[in-house]
C-alpha cells in the first residue's frame, strides 16, 4: 500500500504533516532522536481508516545546527494545542506517542483531555512516578543515569562549545543504544529533553503532573530491554480499565520498527474496539 498523498499545514512555523481520509485525526509525537518520519509505516497501516497527523518536534529537525534552544514543557503543551485546533477543529484527537513523545503527550493530555479522545502510548508510563523508582535498582539507575546525562552534557557542549562535538557525542550514544535512526539526521540539538529533565533547563519537568489519564489507553511496549519505563504496578493498574489494553512484545525501545507487523495489528485492532492485545509477552 502506497502512503497517501501529503498535506502541510504551517502551524507557528512547525509544519504538520496529515496523510489519510478518515474522519479521525491520529496526532503522532516521536522521541529521541527520531523525526516525525518514525511513523512511516504505521501511517501506512492506519491511512485508510484514519487520518494521519506528524510533526517533528522543535530542535529534532535533521540538519538544525544554528542552536540548542529548548521547548519548555509548557510551550510543547501550547504548540500542541494550536496543531489539534488546526488539525481537528472542534473535535478530539487520537495521540499515538513514543519515548518523549510520551512524556510531552502525557501532559498535554491530562492538562487538555477535552482535545483527546484516547491515547496509544509506546514504550514510556510512569516516567515519574516513586512505584518505578523503586523498582529500579542500582543497574538500572546507573544505566539511566549514564545515558541521559551524557546526551544532556552534549546538549550543553553542542550549544555553548562545539557543534561537531555535541553532534558527535550524540550519534556515539545512539550507535550504543542500537536507535535504528539514520545518523545522518542526528544532532545534539535533540537531547534538550534531558538536559531539562537532569539541569533544568527552559523549567525542567518539576511542574510535571504524575502520569494518571483519565482517558482510554493502549500501552505498548518493548518487552526485551535492560529495564523498563513503566512500573509493574502502573502497568497492571492501567490493564485493569476497561477499555485499556496493554501489550509487550518481544523487541526493544523501537517497537513501531523491530515489530511493525504485530504493533499495527495491536493499533488497528484496539482503535477499532477489537482489542487482542494481551497483558504481556
Amino acid at each position: 500500500m502506497m502512503v497517501a498523498t501529503e498535506r502541510c499545514l504551517d502551524v507557528n512555523g512547525t509544519s504538520v504533516w496529515l496523510q489519510g481520509q478518515g474522519e479521525e485525526v491520529v496526532l503522532m509525537l516521536h522521541g529521541w532522536p527520531d523525526t516525525c518520519a518514525l511513523w512511516d509505516g504505521t501511517v501506512v497501516a492506519l491511512q485508510d481508516a484514519y487520518t494521519c497527523a506528524r510533526l517533528t518536534l522543535p530542535g529534532f529537525l535533521p540538519g538544525l545546527e544554528h542552536g540548542s534552544q529548548a521547548t519548555s514543557l509548557d510551550d510543547m503543551c501550547a504548540l500542541l494545542r494550536k496543531v489539534v485546533d488546526s488539525v481537528s477543529p472542534g473535535h478530539p484527537v487520537t495521540l499515538m506517542l513514543h519515548d518523549w513523545g510520551c512524556i510531552f503527550g502525557y501532559e498535554f493530555a491530562m492538562r487538555h483531555p477535552e482535545l483527546v479522545a484516547r491515547v496509544v502510548a509506546v514504550d514510556v508510563g510512569d516516567h515519574n512516578s516513586k512505584a518505578l523508582q523503586s523498582e529500579w535498582g542500582v543497574r538500572e539507575k546507573w544505566a539511566v543515569l549514564s545515558y541521559q546525562l551524557w546526551l544532556a552534557f552534549a546538549w550543553k557542549i553542542g550549544g555553548y562549545a562545539c557543534r561537531a562535538w555535541g553532534t558527535r557525542m550524540t550519534r556515539a550514544m545512539a550507535r550504543w543504544l542500537g536507535c535504528p535512526t539514520d545518523q545522518a539526521s542526528i544532532s545534539y540539538t535533540m537531547n534538550y529533553p534531558y538536559a531539562m529533565q537532569w539541569f533544568g533547563s527552559a523549567g525542567g519537568f518539576q511542574s510535571a503532573l504524575q502520569v494518571q489519564l483519565a482517558l482510554p489507553l493502549l500501552y505498548v511496549y518493548g518487552a526485551r530491554k535492560p529495564f523498563m519505563f513503566h512500573s509493574r504496578r502502573w502497568l497492571d493498574q492501567v490493564a485493569a480499565v476497561s477499555g485499556n489494553a496493554v501489550q509487550g512484545l518481544p523487541c526493544g525501545h523501537w517497537v513501531m520498527i523491530s515489530r511493525p507487523e504485530a504493533f499495527h495489528a495491536c493499533v488497528r485492532d484496539w482503535l477499532s474496539g477489537n482489542s487482542l492485545c494481551q497483558a504481556s509477552v
